[in-house]
């Protein structure tokens, strides 16, 4: 295991995390869209100047982040809308693609609908604040998000239409995909907002891997 993080990557951070011993770094979103800065030759530059820091490039993450549906930026994806979520998903394999060619070894994403939630935060230690979520405290204002009524079954289709297609990428060009689980999970049975969080329980967890099994 080693120590890492994921606060972007201006020179100015790179200078602290070197010097404090964090040499393992999650990159910014390059674009949140295919374009240059997704090219194998932005992608090289990257690695390279974080390198250069003596700081090694592990991660970047995909265009598919912890914002709520309204914000995502790819959200055909999660909406299933066709032909529109076919393209978003070819995009995503061209950055697979294009990632291990500028000798990047893994890349983030997020399946998400409700994006981060949290609730008023609570005082900790030396004037601190935690970032904290209590379910019977969260309003859950407006009662659905713009995806509509989300249940177990519509969730789990739209993550194995999007592994089925990206996973066999990343296996052929050897580029570790890493999702992130629900943040925060729900109670199963009463999801938020009408969305049935299903990456959020370690059986969820265990059927996500299964969908798509991969070395």
């Amino acid at each position: 295991m080693k120590v890492g993080t994921q606060h972007g990557d201006s020179d100015a951070i790179l200078r602290a995390m070197a010097g404090f011993g964090v040499n393992h770094i999650c990159s910014r979103l390059p674009s949140v869209k295919m374009d240059e800065r997704w090219s194998v030759d932005s992608l090289s530059k990257l690695r390279e100047r974080v390198e250069s820091f003596g700081v090694t490039l592990d991660m970047v993450p995909l265009p598919m982040s912890s914002s709520e549906i309204s914000r995502f930026e790819m959200p055909n994806i999660m909406l299933g809308r066709s032909p529109e979520r076919d393209r978003e998903i070819d995009d995503v394999c061209d950055m697979i693609r294009n990632t291990s060619r500028a000798g990047i070894p893994s890349l983030k994403y997020n399946m998400t609908f409700l994006g981060v939630v949290r609730t008023e935060s609570t005082r900790g230690r030396g004037g601190s604040t935690y970032s904290t979520f209590v379910y019977d405290k969260a309003k859950q204002d407006p009662p659905l998000t713009a995806a509509g009524p989300i249940d177990a079954d519509r969730y789990w289709e739209r993550i194995a239409y999007f592994l089925n297609r990206v996973v066999p990428v990343a296996e052929e060009y050897k580029v570790r995909l890493a999702c992130h689980p629900q943040d925060p999970a729900m109670p199963p049975g009463r999801g938020y907002r009408g969305v049935e969080t299903v990456l959020g329980t370690v059986d969820g967890l265990k059927k996500f891997v299964g969908i798509r099994e991969s070395p």
